[in-house]
């Protein structure tokens, strides 16, 4: 019984088949039902002969395909004309009507099989998204694998060759670490969010946190648009890092993000920094700056002052 139900489910949704057996009978018992219902109409309207047979063919074409649905019509087209419920002989206006049920029956029975060519694509393109997302997860787990055995490589080699040097070595410990701190984040919020305050403490953690304040209040992003942040903040802070805040003994950064709606803006401004005296040609950086936020309707904007680099982001904060 659970096998004929599992088969009736799957060839009801389009998964697959039915065996021609359970196809006819199901018809069948469609037909049945549609001569039955036409028996209890004909107690009030003996004039009903083919209507209660367009159910049993969209039915049966619904569930067993076009064949099916084809020797349905013409059976039910049979039983309206040579089954009586009454006195009144078959006369020509009951083969008009038989005419127009069975080109009514040839429009649904076309429209129930196109519907099904279409689910099927449908199935098979959602399919091969899935295995394709599947094998995309399994090369990014693999590259974040050798990224991870690389950086511990790196870290080993260092700490070798720094061991006398303790003083420079816990520097560059600290700025490793908190590297693949923000590398693992990244690799866990693909699946989840992380709060604003933990990512720009992992991106700005190595350089020193009285260098840095940050104000907001407590705000929780979804995946995608915290993968993104993490790479805007990773480039801003690598930036401070060679060029502004972060390279001059007395350079200081502020970061202050809000909410309106469902827009999150967020500023970042560094003070003390080394002047900019000229401004070279727009790099990666800059171009993943500038469109790392306009899948979330955003925009990033960038002053580069005498005071230090003004930089403005704003955005639509995605539903989790």
């Amino acid at each position: 019984m659970a096998k004929l139900i599992e088969e009736f489910r799957q060839g009801w949704q389009g998964t697959s088949r039915p065996s021609p057996l359970f196809s006819i009978g199901f018809a069948a018992c469609c037909l049945a039902l549609a001569t039955a219902a036409r028996w209890a109409l004909a107690l009030m309207r003996p004039d009903v002969f083919f209507t209660p047979y367009f159910p049993a063919v969209f039915f049966a074409a619904a569930f067993g395909g076009f064949r099916v649905g084809i020797v349905t019509a013409l059976v039910g087209g049979a039983l309206g004309v040579s089954v009586q419920f009454n006195d009144a002989p078959a006369d020509s206006a009951r083969f008009v009507l038989l005419i127009i049920y069975l080109t009514v029956c040839a429009i649904t029975i076309w429209g129930i099989e196109h519907y099904r060519s279409i689910a099927s694509q449908q199935r098979q393109i959602a399919r091969r998204l899935i295995e394709e997302e599947v094998y995309r997860k399994l090369v990014v787990d693999e590259l974040q694998h050798r990224l991870k055995n690389k950086l511990s490589t790196i870290h080993a080699v260092l700490h070798q060759v720094l061991h006398d040097q303790p003083k420079v070595w816990a520097s560059i410990d600290q700025r490793i670490r908190a590297l693949s701190a923000t590398d693992d984040l990244i690799a866990r919020v693909d699946g989840s969010g992380c709060d604003i305050k933990d990512l720009l403490l992992l991106e700005l953690g190595p350089y020193d946190h009285v260098r840095f304040t940050l104000n907001g209040n407590p705000l929780f992003l979804p995946a995608k648009l915290a993968v993104s942040l993490a790479l805007i903040f990773h480039e801003l802070a690598t930036n401070a890092g060679k060029y502004g805040a972060f390279s001059s003994p007395r350079g200081l950064l502020q970061v202050s993000w809000s909410v309106s709606d469902d827009r999150l803006t967020i500023s970042w401004d560094e003070t003390e920094g080394p002047s900019i005296e000229t401004i070279g040609q727009a790099g990666f950086g800059t171009k993943l700056l500038k469109s790392a936020l306009r899948p979330f309707d955003g925009k990033t904007e960038i002053a580069f002052l005498r005071t230090g680099i003004h930089c403005t982001m704003q955005c639509r904060i995605p539903e989790a």
